[in-house]
């Protein structure tokens, strides 16, 4: 496998250049920005359908529209991600961080646009849910591309003692994203009610997803470039002993299997808890609760701003404590108090208390994934760094997304909330599980460049 191409730009190395934490190059502090800011309109495109197409489902689905509707348009961008991790994540650790996350951001725009023009279930019948489909997974397809392509630069060109930080900015975004979105819809019901929101409103969301995108393929052209690696030593030939040239085969069962698999583990629980805590709850909130179905998007947007400040701080805590140590401790909550506050938030009687509930819910859950940005393209080599973020992030994604097809299934056995508790603690425990089976990466072996904390978390 050929070595990711070189910067375009003559820009020193990352290591080169950091006399302070702050001596960034300006192609640096641009891939930085763009890494925070593009991960923001990624997840607007991610939870654009969570909450702005259910008022429209009548439109889009026609009379006979069901909750089964809407959670396929959102299970589609989730089947879409894993093919988007691994396709993207090779072109990029081939051709280079930023070509890939241009293309990625393209496509992402476009199919935020076709949305938008989609006829109506009255002209298409049901193939009006069939495109949507489509595009959902081909949409799920650029956004892991942007995000397995984009992350891993800004953690290429962050420094060492502030990649926790950056991290935890970086995936702060996505409960930021999921919060202005909520909160936009709840504006437009209001100012054009339900019925002029059916037949336009939510159309005007997707087109100004489609324009952020846009701004930030422009962003990206103009200032943003590869990190330049620092040197590495030459490699001791196989035959002496050294690790196998990283391969996609070799992340799954090859050489670098271990550390995918350790991975796919923690991050199979993170799933399951963003599902549980995010998805369903929304979902639980609009069928089971007391709540005006209205005041549904502002209890979980208030919930999204706790969740994006704990997940910053949880992210710049971790090059402190060591990344093994918090995920820990955080799967460890999320396994004890994730149930009792999501019974607590779907069983309050009013929205002050919903909402409370729900923030603490979310900040003991999945305000864990504050250092998963830096913890993941720590755990790879800068030649597979990308295919092994992506993989980990998206594959892994696959088995909790059925949530659908098994939830409905334990309902007998369970209860119709208890199957939800289940999930709660077994995503927790996978995250202590899988912490646990990975590197200690504690603060002093953090100080290094990313391929030497790749190398000694796989010894």
């Amino acid at each position: 496998m050929s070595a990711p191409a070189p910067s375009p730009s003559p820009v020193p190395a990352p290591s080169a250049v950091l006399g302070s934490p702050h001596a960034l190059p300006p192609a640096g502090s641009a891939a930085l920005r763009a890494g925070v800011v593009g991960n923001f309109i990624d997840n607007v495109h991610v939870f654009l359908p969570v909450t702005a197409l259910t008022p429209a489902m009548l439109v889009l689905a026609g009379p006979g529209a069901t909750a089964s509707a809407a959670s396929l348009i959102i299970v589609a961008m989730l089947f879409g991600r894993p093919v988007g991790g691994v396709v993207f994540g090779r072109i990029s650790d081939r051709l280079g961080r930023t070509r890939t996350t241009r293309v990625a951001i393209g496509g992402t725009a476009a199919c935020a646009l076709a949305i938008a023009v989609i006829p109506t279930h009255d002209l298409l019948g049901a193939g009006t849910v069939a495109l949507v489909l489509a595009l959902r997974f081909l949409g799920g397809i650029f956004v892991a591309g942007e995000y397995s392509a984009a992350i891993p630069l800004a953690m290429e060109w962050s420094p060492a003692r502030r990649r926790g930080l950056m991290s935890g900015l970086i995936l702060s975004m996505a409960p930021w994203a999921q919060a202005s979105v909520a909160f936009a819809v709840a504006v437009l019901l209001a100012a054009l009610g339900p019925e002029q929101y059916a037949a336009w409103g939510w159309r005007a969301l997707f087109v100004l997803g489609a324009l952020l995108s846009l701004g930030m393929l422009v962003y990206y052209r103009r200032h943003v470039v590869d990190a330049p690696m620092p040197p590495r030593p030459e490699p001791v030939p196989a035959a002496e002993g050294a690790r196998s040239a990283p391969t996609l085969r070799g992340l799954l069962t090859g050489s670098w299997a271990p550390a995918f698999w350790q991975v796919f583990v923690l991050m199979t629980g993170l799933w399951l808890l963003t599902d549980s805590t995010v998805l369903l709850l929304t979902e639980r909130l609009s069928q089971d609760s007391s709540l005006d179905p209205t005041a549904v998007p502002v209890v979980m947007g208030l919930a999204s701003i706790a969740q994006a400040l704990a997940m910053a701080a949880a992210g710049h805590l971790s090059t402190f404590t060591g990344r093994r140590r918090l995920l820990m401790i955080w799967g460890a909550a999320a396994a004890v108090a994730g149930p009792v506050l999501w019974w607590a938030a779907v069983s309050a009687s009013t929205l002050a208390v919903a909402a409370a509930c729900a923030a603490l819910l979310q900040v003991a859950t999945v305000s864990a994934y504050g250092p998963i940005a830096a913890y993941l393209s720590e755990r790879f080599p800068t030649s597979l760094r990308s295919t092994g973020y992506g993989a980990g992030y998206s594959l892994s994604l696959v088995l909790p997304a059925l949530y659908p097809f098994y939830v409905p299934a334990l309902v007998p056995l369970l209860g119709r909330h208890g199957s939800v508790l289940v999930m709660v603690v077994l995503g927790g425990v996978l995250v202590v599980v899988g912490a646990a089976l990975g590197p200690r990466l504690s603060p002093r072996e953090l100080d290094a460049d990313l391929d030497t904390v790749a190398d000694g978390g796989t010894r």
